[in-house]
């Protein structure tokens, strides 16, 4: 019976501050991964807002083609008039 209580003892003075103190740390590494991922949800919306103008690149890309094409028309014409 003794053994019972010293047993009991030892589980009250030593393996609960250590569970206590293990789920303290967990807790802590819990939301410090929450405000990793709120601020992941921040610069992820930023994000999406710079790239809504990505689909008009396309016309620029367009409008450069035409650009050079018009550049090398001038360009031949400055070559037969020098």
């Amino acid at each position: 019976m003794i053994l019972g209580w010293i047993g009991i003892i030892v589980l009250v003075v030593v393996i609960v501050p250590v569970v206590v103190f293990l789920l303290f740390w967990v807790l802590q590494a819990a939301l410090a991964v929450r405000r990793a991922t709120d601020d992941l949800v921040e610069v992820g919306t930023s994000m999406v807002a710079d790239l809504q103008p990505v689909p008009e690149l396309l016309k620029t890309d367009t409008m450069v083609g035409q650009t050079t094409a018009g550049l090398a028309r001038y360009g031949a014409a400055l070559d037969e008039i020098l």
